[in-house]
């Protein structure tokens, strides 16, 4: 299994989209030893297309649940995920990757991933970066090099087990990342052109509206222990990227009604000092040097996991 690696992809409704994306993972360099679509209750043409290529493809299963009667970004994506994720044994592959359906990758990108893992035995997970499409060219997110991104988690199939996996809800797709580094292990993407992938809905447009979906990042930045000045200043930067002003406004203003209602919060406090320490650095040091010299700080304990293989720590949430 040196190389083996497994995809699990939730999905709802992605018959607009997901053609191209079954496209370019079955034209990948590397192959995955195995693709599982959970199906969540499609209503449009998804359970049609997605047995075409099952019947086409022996690496390809699709696992379909009952029809929630909504799509359920956050908790019921990682619900899903783990439908797939519990119809294998994870142990049989040294890689796993959350793979979206609204994803046009390069050809090479899951086998140029495997490379920088194999070279660094510290990267827990890792991704590429995503582009929207823009009046005939791409657009960068602009997500940080410190985090892996949602829509393709690639992870070492032992970080994963370490870290107790996704924790089911709002910000699961960060607090991974932030539990990674506690644990000694090194998050990160790349802007490497063989890793650039289009992204084909915008962040936050599988909700109601773009903005609905940015409210909801504020939420989940609550959830998750965000300080009030990192969340501003996060805001703020969001306001000079498209959607233009109203996008980190809305971001802002999910924080701010959720702490005004008292939302809950993650329940790990432990886990929410060291994410707070880590973005008062990144305010004062800027995230890159915050995060190289946050990986040199946790380089002993992820030693002490390397000797021990003391996998468990968390739990799955």
């Amino acid at each position: 299994m040196d190389d083996s690696y497994l995809l699990i992809s939730p999905c709802r409704n992605e018959a607009e989209f997901m053609i191209k994306t079954l496209e370019s993972v079955i034209n990948q360099s590397q192959l995955p030893a195995k693709w599982i679509i959970v199906d969540d209750g499609s209503t449009d043409a998804t359970p049609e297309i997605l047995r075409s290529y099952s019947d086409r493809y022996d690496f390809i299963d699709v696992i379909t649940r009952d029809n929630r009667g909504h799509r359920s970004v956050g908790p019921g994506v990682i619900e899903a995920f783990y439908a797939g994720l519990d119809a294998v044994d994870p142990h049989d592959y040294q890689y796993l990757c959350k793979l979206d359906l609204d994803l046009d990758l390069p050809a090479t990108y899951f086998e140029t991933l495997i490379d920088k893992m194999k070279a660094n035995p510290r990267i827990g997970t890792c991704s590429g970066k995503p582009y929207n499409q823009c009046d005939g060219g791409l657009v960068s997110e602009k997500r940080g090099d410190e985090m892996s991104v949602g829509m393709t988690k690639f992870y070492r199939a032992s970080c994963f087990q370490q870290i107790g996996g996704f924790v089911s809800e709002v910000m699961w797709d960060a607090i991974d990342c932030h539990r990674c580094r506690q644990l000694g292990w090194i998050a990160c993407s790349w802007d490497d052109p063989e890793l650039r992938f289009v992204h084909l809905r915008v962040m936050g447009s599988s909700q109601d509206n773009v903005y609905t979906g940015r409210m909801r990042h504020g939420y989940g930045q609550y959830f998750m222990g965000t300080g009030m000045v990192y969340m501003f200043a996060t805001s703020v930067y969001r306001m000079v990227h498209p959607p233009y002003f109203f996008g980190g406004l809305a971001m802002f203003w999910g924080y701010l009604r959720s702490a005004v209602e008292g939302s809950p919060k993650y329940q790990d406090r432990q886990l929410r000092k060291f994410i707070n320490n880590y973005q008062w650095r990144c305010l004062f040091l800027g995230k890159r040097r915050a995060t190289e010299l946050l990986n040199q700080k946790q380089t002993s304990v992820w030693k002490q996991f390397e000797q021990d293989g003391s996998i468990g720590v968390g739990q799955k949430s």
